[in-house]
């Protein structure tokens, strides 16, 4: 088997799932609720825009947070 990940890595990982629940239940939830006020397809439209802008935001931070982490272990302690 291969190496196990560390905690830090385990919680980068589940951040990046979570942008994929981000970006995916508000599209559920539109479909649910045009189909339930018989809207076809305005709020399923509405909120996968919000659900996607809403994700690639937070992997934008998370991305940076990454960055900065990797930075910080690269430079030598004083």
């Amino acid at each position: 088997m291969g190496q196990e990940p560390t905690p830090r890595e385990l919680g980068y990982y589940f951040a990046l799932a979570q942008v994929g629940l981000e970006m995916v239940l508000p599209a559920v939830l539109g479909i649910y609720l045009d189909q339930r006020f018989e809207t076809v397809p305005w709020i399923t439209m509405v909120l996968a825009v919000f659900g996607f802008t809403g994700g690639l935001l937070h992997l934008m931070a998370i991305l940076r947070s990454k960055e900065r982490d990797e930075s910080a272990d690269k430079k030598p302690p004083p």
